[in-house]
């Protein structure tokens, strides 16, 4: 039986977040932004249970808020984060904030599980709108068919699909690990960045660097580059700390592509533009395929001979110092922030001896052998 998600589901809007009462316990409501759902998802949960922010059942009504009941699939609606598949299910009455949505099979058509896995293999990016602000409306989501075999049938397919997703979780978690080795390893050698208590001296970013370089923007197909036809990379190719080539669009017409924009081996990507969770990450390219560009959202940050591209890239992706990236960043619509490369250029960082900085690259090399084995 084939069903549209509109005649089988019920759908939870989100709800913007009071915020006098953020990171304070105010309540007994759960709050769930979406880097909540993000961090619930990535760290092996299949239900949500980090929340940093609670809210009363007063407050609640006083803002209007959808309260969404338990066993409801919830997501990013809006931005690069909608491209993860990071799903959670509602595990009892929370709110979630309005970048975000909630769908919940009906009782008697579906069993919660079996539709998680089913909302979790569904391609959000291949439903969003705009090219600058990838988005999903709900009525896209309303006329989508799912096959509903009998609660029995869905039952032995969850029995299915939780194995696999268990071995794919203890595999997560092996890599998740080895990033935190790297953090640790960069913390031991160089300390807290911000609090700088191993006394390194400090510059202005813009002393560090040679230049910073500008990606382009070109009229691209919704679909990747076949071989090695020219193509420009999407924003989710830097966002999350590591490069990733195969997140790109290919180039309507080869004569457009721009040689000085292509991506190199050792180039250290900055997402200039991104949500505010997101803005400011840092990429860096071992390897990297030919005729792939820079879009325009992203800045290429050449150092000098003061800053080993590693270094500034862990640097600028360590959790202490984000904040400091963040600050800096500006723009009217609350769904994305932008970064200029003035305010950028004037961020004050440590700067360790070259020497110590270069000890950090044959570590991540060896880590990531040990990443690509997992």
């Amino acid at each position: 039986m084939r069903k549209k998600l509109k005649e089988v589901c019920d759908f939870y809007s989100g709800t913007g977040f009071p915020v006098k009462y953020q990171g304070e316990e105010a309540g007994e409501l759960p709050f769930y932004k979406v880097g909540d759902i993000a961090n619930n998802a990535t760290t092996g949960n299949v239900y949500l249970r980090i929340c940093n922010n609670y809210i009363s059942n007063d407050v609640a009504k006083e803002i209007k808020g959808t309260i969404i009941p338990a066993d409801v699939v919830v997501f990013a609606k809006i931005g690069e984060a909608l491209k993860l598949n990071r799903r959670a299910i509602t595990s009892c009455d929370c709110l979630i904030d309005n970048n975000a949505m909630g769908i919940g099979g009906k009782r008697e058509y579906l069993n919660s599980m079996y539709f998680y896995f089913y909302m979790k293999n569904l391609k959000m990016e291949t439903l969003a709108e705009s090219t600058t602000v990838p988005s999903v409306r709900k009525t896209k989501l309303e006329e989508i068919e799912i096959e509903i075999p009998t609660l029995n049938e869905q039952g032995e397919i969850v029995d299915i699909l939780a194995k696999l997703q268990s071995i794919i979780s203890e595999r997560q978690g092996q890599l998740e690990k080895l990033d935190e080795l790297i953090k640790a390893r960069f913390v031991e050698l160089f300390g807290n960045p911000v609090r700088n208590e191993k006394g390194w001296i400090t510059y202005k970013l813009e002393e560090c660097l040679d230049r910073i370089d500008n990606g382009k923007s070109f009229v691209c197909s919704d679909k990747a580059r076949t071989g090695v036809n020219p193509a420009v990379l999407k924003l989710s190719a830097a966002t999350y700390g590591n490069y990733r080539p195969d997140e790109n669009k290919a180039l309507l017409d080869d004569d457009l592509f721009v040689e000085g924009a292509e991506v190199q081996k050792g180039d250290l990507l900055f997402t200039r533009k991104n949500t505010p969770e997101l803005v400011g990450m840092a990429a860096y390219v071992h390897e990297t395929p030919p005729r792939l560009m820079m879009p325009d959202l992203i800045f290429r940050l050449v150092p000098n001979e003061k800053m080993n591209a590693v270094f500034l890239w862990q640097l600028i992706n360590c959790r202490e110092f984000r904040p400091v990236i963040q600050s800096v960043s500006g723009g009217s619509a609350k769904s994305m922030s932008n970064i200029s490369k003035e305010r950028l250029g004037k961020i004050s960082i440590i700067c360790p001896p070259r020497e110590l900085q270069d000890e950090l690259v044959p570590f991540i090399e060896q880590v990531d052998k040990s990443k690509f084995a997992a």
